[in-house]
């Protein structure tokens, strides 16, 4: 009973760290890449379709993407999408594909993103607490209705608090080295 409930918390634990870590790359810093445009989607025959499903992207110089779309048609919905996206930046069309140049990050734009990325992290721990919550709420049901031990349900809950603390030290870090990335000059 302890070991399911450890386990399926240590589950979406490992998930919140992930959803951070997506959306930590989302966030640009000095150096753009294809993860930049994840979170970026464009109407392709009447459906929202991340552009990422659409396009294959390299990074011929360290400011600048080139899209190059699958489909030709679905080139002005692209470059609409990334336009109207929070990046900033205004794509070239060529026809056959989109450049998009990203600006040098000024010192206050990295402010914001550092705090942008700091909200994204706590999202992730609160998450994790909530998971630790209901798995500790489960724990204590078990140990109330007599299915197992007070000893063994004092056992779980420390293994519980130091599987949330390995996680909640790994979005830490992972904080720590966006943060580093963001303000680099």
């Amino acid at each position: 009973m302890i070991e399911e409930t450890l386990l399926e918390a240590e589950e979406k634990m490992e998930k919140a760290v992930g959803v951070a870590k997506e959306d930590f790359a989302a966030v640009r810093t000095g150096r753009p890449g294809p993860a930049t445009f994840n979170k970026i989607t464009a109407e392709y025959y009447g459906a929202q379709t991340p552009i990422n499903q659409l396009a294959s992207f390299s990074v011929p110089e360290p400011r600048m993407v080139v899209v190059s779309p699958f489909d030709k048609s679905s080139m002005s919905a692209i470059e609409r999408a990334i336009r109207e996206s929070d990046l900033g930046v205004n794509p070239v069309n060529d026809g056959n594909i989109i450049r998009v140049v990203f600006p040098d990050l000024s010192e206050e734009r990295r402010k914001e993103y550092v705090k942008v990325v700091r909200t994204k992290a706590e999202d992730g721990k609160v998450s994790i607490r909530n998971v630790r919550r209901r798995a500790k709420e489960l724990i204590d049901k078990a140990v109330k209705d007599g299915e197992i031990g007070e000893d063994e349900g004092h056992r779980g809950q420390t293994e519980l608090d130091e599987i949330t603390h390995k996680y909640s030290a790994e979005i830490d870090e992972l904080l720590k080295a966006k943060e580093a990335e963001l303000l680099e000059v």
